[in-house]
């Protein structure tokens, strides 16, 4: 898939998915709560990197918070550098492990692609929160440092609906545009 697009499309999809990176979140911005579950900015993230390959995902991830940040107020300033980091790791992870994983079965590929970018950016960012909470940032949970409770609560209990919907139409998603050839196949149709 990534291999195959020029640069120049690769390109103007992962800036259309950036762009998504801000107006998507806007349509939950009314839902209290609704970014942290629902995660819309984590998905024009991970489709750019199974879509356009790691340098755009990367830069998907990284570009995204700080851009929806500065033009919305959302996510506030303070988590944005978290949420680059996670974000970054999330396309950085998805468009290395589907340039590698070939099971002949795209849809394992694309599974197994943001799965294994799911939990690592998970981990990275829990990390992150981790050293940021001991290291004496400014924003603190009642004077207690960042706790194994915490990082399971946000990251996989609370953000469940957002997995699920993550794990469900991100797949859809590429298969039905390589189906419609606007990327390529990942696996050629041999002639029988």
């Amino acid at each position: 898939m990534a291999n195959e697009m020029g640069n120049l499309k690769k390109t103007v999809v992962a800036a259309m998915l950036i762009a998504l990176c801000v107006l998507l979140p806007m349509a939950f911005h009314g839902v209290p709560m609704a970014g942290s579950t629902l995660l819309p900015m984590h998905i024009p993230v991970l489709l750019a990197g199974l879509i356009c390959g790691w340098k755009f995902g990367l830069i998907a991830g990284l570009a995204g918070p700080i851009l929806s940040s500065l033009i919305t107020g959302m996510p506030p300033m303070g988590i944005v550098p978290i949420m680059m980091l996670e974000l970054g790791i999330y396309g950085l992870i998805a468009g290395i492990v589907v340039q590698f994983v070939r099971t002949r079965r795209t849809v394992f590929d694309l599974y197994i692609s943001l799965m294994t970018a799911m939990i690592i950016g998970r981990v990275v960012a829990g990390f992150a929160q981790a050293i940021y909470f001991f290291g004496g940032g400014t924003f603190s949970l009642f004077g207690h440092g960042y706790t194994l409770t915490m990082w399971m609560t946000s990251y996989f209990i609370t953000s469940l609906p957002g997995i699920v919907i993550q794990l469900a139409f991100i797949p859809s998603v590429v298969m039905a545009l390589e189906r419609e050839r606007v990327i390529p196949l990942r696996y050629p149709i041999r002639a029988h």
